[in-house]
């Protein structure tokens, strides 16, 4: 007999079983409810085809209509969801539905559906009916309002776990108490405990011997010794959360570029030191064994680094909190260098596994594309359909993120993309293998690569699949968790905050009303009142061109109902704008979010606007720019939407990781560790700035840092650098507002200049290491043009012998975040040159600041906040403010630039650098009249800036204390501060710290 398998969306449950751990008492255990993903195998049944229906529900056929059409009539208890349930069972058994009607009999209704085939015909065929009715059947269960539905791990079939199965109270508390028993303590921290697990880990987990295996092998284990550490805190976190049940935080967004796990975990739980030990013993080094692991490729740029610091803060603030993300198979790219051009590969980063990662094989939703929306007849009311014409099922894997001095550990959870179980039925069934392959790969690819190249169709296509594929699944996820806990969606606000990371999740807004009015069946002015209480916004954006749109033709193929309903929200705030603002028409049309023009699209970022409670900016700069420029509108409209948070960084991973020899000198001079967790104490290393000792403690801690610099340098280059040289280092995504072209025009002046020295002059001049890194987006030529230059130079540069030391040009392939944890605290000055009023905050200079690094830098993002902690005396700035540039463009042609510019200008055009065709319109952007992002105007103010950095880092003692000052004003940059923000003012979420 034929098996049926489908999919459908799982029902609120509880279940009485799970792990416990000490500090709940087998009392307290045997009263929790919990997950499905705790139950025990031997109580989780697959539904026979065979089993009869309970009297309370019943499945009828009538086919005495003269129609073409057969009617299934379905009595069952009502239950929120079984609607989709039912009506997702003809789907996959390949029948229409023509007409359904629903009518109430008190708990039960009573669901007509007037179905035919797959040709348009009646069904008559009695073994085709009891087929049909059997599905029914499954799908339905013996439900008397307790039972509960979810997928199996196996095959993703029905699984219904039946009541009367499961043992009685008394059974249920002996085999509570029995499991209490059994793991009645906490794993040990000793080094003789850990070296035992390590080892069987490598044994069991591993499979290598214990007399023999390598670092990487000795990674592994000690990888997996780490997270069983984690696990128990993680369960304790979640079992502790839902029994309190406080309002939780989610956090979305596309990026969270998390770097390495091990060394951020054995920190954060406080046992560095035990599994040092532990290795040594067993003849290996932490540090050695620390650098098997791989970078976790799951984001790129600051957005992406801010969301990984804002998940380690709210770990260790105790704060109740998920994030949600993709799980890239292959993450932006790999940056390969060859013969000075950027080449890009995909970053394989999980050919080896990852062992922080959980695959929960039972979390899989449903996610659905194309197809059209039809109108259905419920109760005398019309409600829409949406019939998708393709589906992939969507797999979670948890990232455990641990807090740093507390037991809270929370959940990163990512999402893959995996064929669905319909379509892999459907090929087989037809012997169509190969269609069934295809069907995979095309799944697969939706979570293949971060930011798809989006110049051809498929490319947005793909790109706007990954955005609703991520928001579909999370928000199937949190309402599920929410159903678990509430039948009343008015508590969802008091329950949930949503949080949008830029507008790339900004789909939920959608997802969420269609989940509220097609699934849970609310009216439309409720659903949107709801709505509009849960989200919150931060923008990363500055100028309004660079805000993302949708082509309402692609929307409408790939999700129409979605289109339908962005319409109606989109119709509703016209009209009540109309009543606010009158018929100011080309205000309605800027702020209206379809965008009517030659290709109408959907403005994403109004959209978060309209119905998010918070809009966030990310420094008080740029909120100024939103208020002024890129959202004046709205803003005039709701002032009192608008505030800003500055972006932080957290001092655990960028001091405490990647800066161990200056976390151990802070702490020793403060007499605490508690800054770790308060950077605010940093304040107090300006109270020992005049200790000789102290000063020169902090030169030798820098010292140390530029060694491992420079050895890297020399590995990955060949370039050997003087370590008295100024390490001068920009090291962000490569873009033409970032301005990593000055910096190299900059580099260049210099070696004129030096070239055209006696040698008597060179020898006051202050050597220089300059280092750039960064990737440029594969389809952006003038970026990548920039790098080419940048190897260019440093090919001419780093082989004139007459130079030498005065002056090395390297440039960093790949960088990443293993990668700054090396270059940031070996810096001596870091340029963060932006061209002002286009950088919303900047994290980089933040990290640079808490380690120590002098910045060279422009009035931009968070560089005015900066100024405000540390003193204009403690850094270089230069270039014009925001308010000028405007009326610098305005110049254009007329605006006069320095002589050195254009000198500097004529060496790269006329080919000194070689590649003289290939720099021909690299040059053309920034000629006098082209000069966007005003590289020639500031050329002049950027020299006096270099000017009076060198003059500065001639007088060490002076250097000194402008470097320990840097990192006793950095502590307002922490992501701790940030996040206490968010949480008071934005989210109204409170701290929910899990008992020891």
């Amino acid at each position: 007999m034929q098996s049926i398998s489908f999919p459908l969306l799982t029902n609120s449950f509880s279940n009485p079983f799970t792990s416990f751990r000490p500090f709940l008492s087998p009392t307290e255990c045997s009263s929790l409810s919990i997950p499905c993903g705790t139950a025990l195998r031997n109580n989780r049944l697959r539904a026979s085809t065979s089993e009869s229906t309970p009297s309370t529900s019943t499945i009828s056929v009538d086919n005495s209509d003269s129609g073409d059409s057969t009617t299934f009539v379905i009595r069952a208890r009502n239950r929120i969801g079984l609607l989709q349930v039912i009506t997702r069972v003809f789907k996959v058994l390949g029948l229409s539905i023509d007409r359904a009607t629903v009518e109430f009999e008190g708990d039960f209704f009573i669901k007509k559906f007037s179905v035919t085939d797959s040709h348009g015909n009646k069904i008559e065929d009695s073994e085709s009916l009891e087929r049909i009715k059997r599905a029914l059947a499954e799908a339905i269960g013996r439900d008397d309002g307790t039972v509960s539905v979810a997928r199996s791990t196996a095959n993703r079939g029905i699984v219904v776990r039946r009541p009367g199965l499961v043992e009685g109270l008394g059974e249920r508390k002996a085999r509570a108490e029995r499991m209490f028993s059994l793991m009645d303590e906490f794993l040990k921290n000793d080094p003789l405990s850990l070296q035992k697990d390590i080892l069987h880990h490598v044994e069991y987990t591993v499979a290598r011997s214990r007399f023999s295996f390598d670092d990487y092998e000795a990674y592994q284990a000690l990888s997996h010794s780490v997270r069983d550490r984690l696990i128990e805190r993680w369960h304790d976190t979640h079992i502790y959360m839902k029994r309190t049940k406080p309002k939780r935080l989610y956090f979305l967004s596309l990026e969270f570029l998390m770097g390495r796990s091990l060394s951020n975990s054995v920190i954060n739980l406080g046992i560095q030191d035990q599994y040092a030990e532990a290795l040594n013993q067993l003849g290996f080094e932490f540090e050695v064994v620390a650098e098997q692991e791989g970078d976790a490729a799951l984001g790129n740029g600051g957005l992406a680094r801010f969301s990984a610091c804002q998940m380690d803060s709210l770990a260790t603030l105790d704060y109740p909190a998920w994030g949600y993300g993709l799980r890239y198979e292959y993450g932006l790219f790999r940056q390969i260098i060859v013969d000075g051009f950027q080449h890009e590969q995909p970053d394989y980063w999980l050919n080896f596994g990852n062992p922080w990662e959980i695959e929960r094989v039972h979390v899989t939703y449903e996610v659905k594309f194309y197809g059209t929306v039809e109108e259905v007849d419920m109760n005398g009311e019309k409600h829409k359909v949406w019939i998708p014409g393709e589906t992939v099922e969507a797999v979670a894997y948890d990232n455990p993120i641990p807090g740093y001095g507390t037991r809270n550990t929370i959940n990163l959870r990512l999402w893959a993309a995996k064929p669905s179980s319909q379509f892999d039925l459907e090929a087989y069934n037809t012997g169509d293998y190969i269609n069934s392959v295809v069907n995979r790969q095309r799944a697969e690819t939706i979570s293949n690569v971060l930011y798809p190249d989006d110049r051809s169709h498929q490319g947005k296509e793909l790109r706007l699949k990954q955005q609703y594929f991520f928001v579909s699944a999370s928000l199937q996820d949190i309402v599920r968790r929410f159903k678990e806990e509430h039948n009343n969606f008015d508590e969802l606000p008091e329950q949930v905050a949503l949080h949008l990371n830029d507008t790339h999740p900004s789909l939920s807004i959608a997802e969420i009303m269609r989940i509220l009015v097609d699934e849970e069946h609310l009216g439309w002015n409720k659903a949107w009142n709801i709505v509009c209480k849960i989200f919150s916004f931060t923008t990363h954006t500055v100028v309004a061109e660079g805000l993302e749109k949708i082509p309402v033709d692609l929307l409408g193929s790939l999700l129409p109902r979605h289109l339908q309903i962005l319409y109606e929200i989109n119709f509703n705030f016209m009209e009540e704008l109309k009543k606010r603002i009158g018929l100011d028409y080309n205000r309605l049309s800027r702020m209206s979010i379809v965008e009517d023009g030659a290709m109408k699209s959907i403005r994403m970022a109004n959209l978060s606007i309209v119905c998010s409670h918070t809009v966030n900016g990310v420094s008080k700069l740029h909120l100024d720019t939103l208020k002024m420029r890129t959202f004046k509108d709205f803003y005039e409209l709701w002032p009192e939407k608008f505030q800003y948070t500055t972006n932080g960084v957290t001092q655990r991973r960028w001091i405490v990781v990647s800066n161990p020899s200056l976390c151990a000198l802070i702490s020793k001079w403060l007499g605490t560790e508690a800054w770790i967790c308060n950077a605010d104490l940093l304040t107090g290393l300006s109270d020992h700035v005049d200790n000789t000792d102290f000063r020169q403690e902090w030169k030798m801690v820098k010292k140390v840092n530029k060694m491992r610099l420079a050895e890297y340098i020399e590995a990955m280059s060949g370039v050997k650098v003087s370590l008295d040289a100024m390490f001068d280092v920009q090291v962000k995504r490569i873009h033409e507002y970032k301005r990593q072209l000055l910096n190299i025009f900059g580099i260049i002046h210099r070696y004129d200049c030096l070239k055209n020295m006696d040698k008597n002059d060179r020898r006051r001049v202050v050597p220089r290491v300059c280092i750039i890194g960064g990737k440029a987006a594969p389809g952006y030529e003038i970026a990548k043009k920039i790098i080419k230059l940048c190897h260019a130079v440093a090919e001419k540069i780093n082989n004139d012998t007459e130079i030498g030391d005065l002056l090395k040009l390297v440039f960093i392939p790949d960088y990443n975040v293993s990668v700054a944890e090396l270059v940031i605290p070996g810096a001596d000055l870091s340029q963060h040159i932006s061209t002002a009023g286009h950088e919303a905050s900047g994290t980089g200079s933040m990290k640079f600041l808490m380690n120590g690094c002098l910045l060279l830098a422009t009035a931009d993002g968070s560089t005015v906040e900066i100024i405000e902690e540390i003193g204009l005396d403690n850094l270089f700035l230069f270039g014009a403010k925001v308010q000028e540039v405007a009326a610098l463009r305005e110049k254009g042609s007329t605006v006069k630039v320095p002589l050195q510019f254009a000198r500097v200008l004529r060496m790269v055009r006329d080919g000194y650098f070689g590649h003289k065709d290939y720099f021909k319109s690299l040059c053309d952007t920034v000629e006098v009249g082209n000069d966007f992002y005003l590289l020639g105007s500031d050329f002049g103010s950027y020299l006096e800036a270099q000017a009076a950095a060198d003059k500065a880092f001639v007088e060490p003692e002076k250097w000194i204390k402008m470097s320990i000052l840097s990192v006793a004003g950095s502590g307002k940059f922490s992501s701790d501060r940030t996040i206490k923000e968010y949480a008071e003012r934005t989210w109204k979420i409170d701290p929910c710290r899990c008992p020891f």
